[in-house]
Order: C-alpha cells, then structure tokens, then sequence
C-alpha cells in the first residue's frame, strides 16, 4: 500500500506541532466539507472520489521513508515526527454518498475526530473531491446533452496521467460509457474502447491500404476514421471493404452537424443502414445539445471532460465547524471573515421531496433532525472508529447518481446558466 501522508500541505504538519505544544491536539473537533457555491452558471453538482477518498484515508500513514523526509527538511520537531509514526485515523467520517447530486453548503463530508488527526486529512481528502467532483458533474451534463447516445471518456492526453484515471472513473460515475484509458480499465473495471487515429492511415501508402488491414485485424465490426483526406471518398471506401455491415465511421473534424448528416445519408445510400457515426473533436455539453438532431450514434469527450468543461475545481473547502471546550462539551466554532463566513455545528441534511418525490430544497440543519415531513436523509457513514464500513462500489455510484439525478426538477437539465435548481435552507434546532 503507498502511503498518502506526503499528499498534503507543509501547514497542516506545522499546525499539528503547534497544537501538540499547546495541548489542544487531542481536542475532540469536526470538520466539514462543503462548496460555498456552484461553478458559476450551475444548476446542480454530483459527488465523485468519494471511493478514492476512504482508501486515501486508509493509506494515510507515515512510514519510515514519509519521516526521514520530513525530518530531513526540518519540516516539524521530533515530538511531532514521534506523533506522525503512530499515526492511524481513529475517527468517524460520514458523507453524501457517491453519485448524489449536491448544492451550495451541502455537507460533502463529515470528518470527526481528533484535532490532530483530522487537520492532517484536510489537503488530500480536499484534492479527490474537488477533482473528481468536477468532472462528475460536468460528465453529468455532456450525458444529459448526449439523451440515451453513449459516451466515451478520452481526454488522457490532456490532464495529468493519474488525474486521468480518477477522471475516466468520476465520469463513468455520471453515465459515461467507456473510457480510452486502459489503467482506468485495470483499476476500476471501466470498460474500454479504441481502434485507430490518423497515424494509423498516415502510416499505409493510401487510405485503401489501411482500411483492408485494419478490417483484416479487427473485422467489419470496427470503426473506421474517415476524415484523413476526403469523406465522401472515405465513406466510400470504407463500405466497399467493410460491407454493409461495418460497425461505424469517426469524424474528428469539420462542421459536424452537416458532415453527420451528409454520411448518414450516403451509408443509407450504400445500404450501410447500421454502421454507426461516431464524433469526436473538443466536444462539450452544448457542443453535444447542438448536434441533439444530428443523426450521431456515439459522442468521444476528451479535454473539456477532464478539465471541468469550464469548471476544473468544485471550489470545496474544509473547515473545522465544532470542537471540544474545556469542559468535555461539543461547541459551535465558525469564521466570520468578509465574505467567507461559516455555518458552525455538526450538521444533519435531507432533501425535502414534493407528493411526486421531486425535490423541493436542501435542507441542513444543527441539533435534532427532524422527523416528520416526506424527506430523504443525505449523510451516510463512510468510515466508523477508523474502519471503512460503506459499500463504495462504481455501480452503486451510477445507480446512486441516477436515482439523484431523477429526483430533481426538469430544469436542472437545461445547459444554459442558472441558479441552483433548488435552494439550501439552513435549520438550526438547538431549542
């Protein structure tokens, strides 16, 4: 298992030691995840890394290589690299499960533990939510621009290689169909797609040549790239060696929504009915709406997929809403800086549903949960007493997601900036 304890910030080791010093380290706090507000223009997020997350947790431990470093830099004092060497997270985390649909001040992420132990989680636990939540959610609105027609996730060549696992994993969250990446594969079971790109018919001596052999290798079922040279001659070309049965055509370039219909109309015309058309080309959601009367069959998404489609971090913070006072008691802390104030308090949250089970508003709360009312709780436990104790697996993450996602009104589907679909009440129930 690689350690995770070096995934985190120089501050939060330098807080530690100085909370260790003054003896606050053991104090009983909570910490929250939450966005202060969507990407601008949004009307919804989803929740994705969650599953990443409790393995980063579980692997965040300090070995005999994560101390020599930090003592090697001078980064904290021996009675803190003492602390560090024992380190194992003992507490409690719970959280929106993964696939949920999520609004401004939602409670992502519930950390409860130590001050010690918890400050430590907050750089890592931070960096695979607002990633992957990201991508989530603008997976989430590429697919509801796509309306039932796969999409393959592809945009490895355009992000970090390890950001481009986690990203082919929160899009398949979002109902991504398969990705191109093949460790995405290996890790999380996505299924994969591919067959060739223009080097591949730039490397034959005509277009002809490289059609014969790619059939050859992979039979009719293939999909041939057609936008090389010319598309028409192409089109062509590909049904004569494919048959009528080919499995489908790749643009990569050009206007479109004209080319879609020009091929769709000569692959009918040489009796092709069945072959698929394929697009690719710095697709995003309205790039994707745009084509929705287009005859494509399948959408490839790469760069603006990986990079947030505008909208690269979920814009979450961590912020420590209640610790342990002098006398053993629980009590509210919050910041009240300009523009950056805080909701203090362990909170609670449910979504309040409609007779027809739409979803009316967020509604998080401090003190007792309220139990009447047609609502359904949104925080589920994660990991208790330092143990993970939720099933976290990729198909519960869709089903979660869709069964979310249907929940909310229509709106919540339209491409064009908004509000938030529905508001985030804050409860305090204390009296």
């Amino acid at each position: 298992m690689t350690s995770t304890a070096l995934l985190t910030d120089h501050y939060e080791l330098t807080m530690l030691q100085a909370a260790l010093h003054s003896g606050a380290a053991q104090r009983r706090c909570v910490f929250e995840v939450f966005a202060r507000r969507l990407p601008e223009g949004r009307r919804y997020g989803v929740v994705a890394g969650t599953g990443r997350l409790v393995e980063a947790v579980r692997a965040f431990r300090f070995g005999d290589a994560e101390i020599e470093r930090l003592r090697a830099a001078d980064v904290v004092d021996s009675q803190t690299l003492d602390y560090l060497s024992g380190y194992r997270f003992s507490g409690n985390i719970s959280g929106y499960a993964e696939g949920e649909c999520y609004f401004a001040g939602s409670p992502l992420l519930v950390v409860e533990g130590s001050f010690a132990e918890s400050v430590l989680l907050e750089t890592v636990l931070l960096s695979i939510l607002n990633h992957d939540s990201a991508i989530a959610s603008a997976a989430s609105r590429m697919t509801n621009a796509a309306a039932g027609r796969p999409c393959i996730e592809m945009g490895s060549r355009r992000t970090h290689e390890w950001a481009a696992v986690a990203a082919a994993r929160a899009a398949y969250i979002a109902g991504f169909a398969t990705t191109s990446n093949l460790e995405a594969g290996r890790t999380h079971g996505i299924p994969t797609a591919g067959t060739s790109a223009h080097a591949f018919t730039l490397l034959h001596d005509d277009e002809r040549t490289a059609f014969e052999a790619q059939v050859a290798c992979m039979g009719s079922g293939t999909t041939l790239l057609v936008d090389t040279y010319d598309v028409p001659a192409a089109v062509a070309l590909a049904v004569e060696i494919g048959g009528v049965g080919l499995g489908a055509v790749r643009l990569d370039s050009g206007d479109l929504l004209v080319q879609a219909r020009e091929v769709r109309a000569q692959l009918d015309g040489l009796g092709a009915t069945g072959t698929r058309i394929i697009v690719t080309s710095d697709l995003d959601e309205h790039a994707i709406a745009a084509l929705a009367a287009a005859p494509v069959d399948v959408y490839g998404i790469g760069t603006c997929l990986v990079t947030g489609s505008g909208a690269p971090t979920a814009g979450l913070v961590y912020k420590l809403v209640a610790r342990e006072d002098h006398t053993g008691h629980l009590v509210d802390v919050a910041k009240q800086s300009k523009d950056k104030v805080t909701v203090g308090g362990l909170k609670w949250a449910m979504r309040r549903l409609d007779a027809r089970g739409k979803a009316e508003a967020e509604i998080i709360g401090t003190g007792e949960m309220p139990a009447e009312g047609n609502h359904r709780p949104l925080l589920v436990d994660l990991i208790r007493d330092g143990e993970i104790v939720a099933g976290l697996t990729l198909d519960t993450a869709r089903t979660r997601y869709q069964q979310s996602l249907a929940e909310l009104p229509a709106r919540a589907l339209q491409l064009s900036r908004g509000e938030p679909v529905i508001e985030t009440i804050f409860e305090d129930r204390h009296h």
